[in-house]
């Protein structure tokens, strides 16, 4: 009965409620930008109305075309899966170009386009593509696939799942153009305004009821440890979101709106906001990523469950505490600040139980580093993970930090465990996913794989290495006073002294976001069943073995 009723579900009934929904929200879009009450915002609505506009005419022809296609109860959901990876690569190379463009505005400030196209918009707009774009789509695809295969359960809610999907795909693309119309609350992390907010918040609930569900009816009465960091980082961001965004509109038709928070209370806020968002957003999801795809590529069990789990509760507790280092020498008082740097301190043993327990992973299946490039990624990044959990600690304290704050140091900092770590663990998990998503038998090209292992790694550590001198130089020349207590630097010549290392951070850029083209490259030719006939590397599994010498 129950399969006679899926055959009968036509195309229109598939897509029906989908199509009226897109088309309401166009039609509210359009209201909005009929009765704006400033330019901004119905240039915004007049945006968000042609987006959604063309989604509702994709959606109509996608019911013409679309044959009825019964849905297995049974099956994973894994067409939301397969569009976050793709998501996640098309973000990622959008956020790395956009990246060298914003290094080559430093170098050369003639490249600075007014209005749309000048460093302060096209910076949030990197920044938000890199962490919440690239990495957002990579943790929603990956916690999507992980949650099914380790409770052995179908993704909870039916097509909410593609809701979570197209709705963050159009927060990101609200929240990108309104970066570029300059459309933000000009606040430390320059957030999107008010109603691009709310509808976020919208999509991030319907996250948390996907991926909650998936765990509550699932068949595997124990929750793998994966599933613990992937489900702290969606609950604490949903938290920090509401907290930081809390905001008062002044009309719901004009952009302007107040903050509920002002004065050491709003920076402190913020930087609770912008730490724990690296501490969440960019560190806990992406260990559920270590916990769940290095065991799989190196068929290898997780080192030490005992210490995963002493590892998330460590982790989870402390971070929370240590944004106050980013306030040091301000308004913010004394006992606060040296909180937050206390806290910043002990979360260097909580991250290296992390990346000891990742790396004692591969213990027997070291060999894997020498033949298997994607193992050799993982490997690069959770040394980048170990490297950047240190630096942080250290640059917490306040004598290095009155050196390093404000200074290209912290730049160097937070790119190396960006792009070493974040980047370097998604771009794995998407090469294992891939292959088995579209039932390929391989990657069109390991050998590319190594390429871009080579290019991204190179990459971070020229840009990584420059940023830290440059830093430091940079410090150093700020606080030169001479004998009679002036400063010896203008900052004038202190950006001037700079410039090499602008010009060599671009090349770190664009060697990383080269990597990252010949793997888009790469992909979809996986995606479209191409394989390219190679030699194994280094006497892989698929070299003969040698042939066996008697004993003299």
């Amino acid at each position: 009965m129950g399969s006679s009723h899926a055959l009968s579900r036509g195309p229109s009934m598939r897509y029906g409620p989908h199509i009226i929904g897109v088309g309401l929200f166009a039609f509210v879009a359009l209201l909005g930008a009929a009765f704006a009450t400033d330019n901004l915002f119905a240039q915004h609505m007049w945006v968000l109305f042609f987006v959604l506009g063309a989604s509702t005419i994709v959606l109509m022809r996608t019911t013409a075309l679309s044959p009825a296609a019964p849905a297995d109860p049974s099956a994973y959901l894994d067409g939301p899966i397969r569009y976050g990876a793709i998501a996640t690569m098309f973000w990622g190379v959008v956020g790395f170009l956009v990246g060298v463009v914003v290094a080559l505005q430093l170098a050369y400030p003639d490249l600075n386009i007014e209005p749309w196209f000048n460093f302060g918009r096209m910076r949030p707009l990197h920044t938000s593509a890199v962490i919440f774009a690239f990495g957002g789509n990579a943790l929603i695809a990956t916690s999507f696939y992980v949650v099914q295969r380790t409770s052995r359960a179908r993704l909870f809610g039916g097509d909410l799942a593609w809701f979570v999907f197209w709705g963050y795909q159009l927060f990101i693309v609200m929240a990108a153009t309104g970066y570029l119309l300059g459309i933000t609350q000009s606040r430390e992390y320059a957030e999107p305004e008010w109603y691009v907010d709310l509808w976020l918040t919208i999509v991030w609930v319907a996250y948390l009821v996907v991926f909650l569900g998936t765990i509550l009816k699932r068949k595997e009465p124990h929750i793998y440890v994966a599933n613990w960091f992937y489900l702290s980082f969606i609950v604490t961001i949903a938290m920090l979101h509401v907290v930081n965004n809390l905001a008062v509109p002044v009309s719901i038709t004009g952009i302007k709106s107040y903050s509920a928070f002002s004065g050491v209370q709003d920076a402190l806020t913020q930087w609770w906001y912008g730490h724990n968002a690296v501490g969440f957003f960019l560190t806990a999801g992406f260990l559920g990523m270590m916990y769940y795809f290095v065991p799989k590529q190196a068929n290898r069990p997780v080192y030490s469950y005992r210490l995963s789990i002493i590892h998330f509760w460590a982790l989870i507790f402390l971070y929370i505490w240590a944004g106050p280092h980013h306030l040091h020498y301000t308004a913010l008082p004394d006992w606060a600040q040296t909180l937050g740097m206390v806290f910043s301190i002990m979360l260097w043993m909580p991250s290296w139980g992390g990346m000891i327990n990742g790396l004692m992973t591969l213990s027997g299946a070291w060999d894997k580093i020498r033949t298997d490039p994607i193992i050799r990624m993982m490997v690069m990044a959770i040394a980048f993970y170990g490297m950047s959990t240190f630096e942080g600690p250290v640059m917490s304290i306040k004598a290095v930090n009155s050196l390093s704050h404000y200074t290209d140091w912290t730049i160097g900092h937070v790119h190396s465990g960006a792009l070493g770590w974040v980047g370097l663990i998604s771009f794995a998990a998407i090469y294992y996913m891939v292959p088995k998503l579209w039932n390929r038998e391989r990657l069109y090209s390991v050998r590319m794989v190594t390429w871009h292992f080579w290019l991204a790694t190179l990459g971070i550590v020229v840009y990584a290495a420059v940023m830290w001198v440059s830093g430091i130089m940079q410090g150093l020349m700020w606080r030169e006073y001479d004998d009679q207590g002036f400063l010896v630097y203008s900052f004038a010549e202190t950006v001037a002294a700079m410039h090499p290392y602008y010009v060599m951070r671009a090349l770190g850029g664009v060697l990383y976001l080269t990597g990252a083209l010949i793997m888009a490259f790469n992909i979809t030719m996986t995606i479209l069943g191409r394989q390219r006939e190679e030699e194994p590397i280094g006497g892989s599994a698929a070299s003969p073995a040698p042939a066996l010498q008697p004993a003299e």
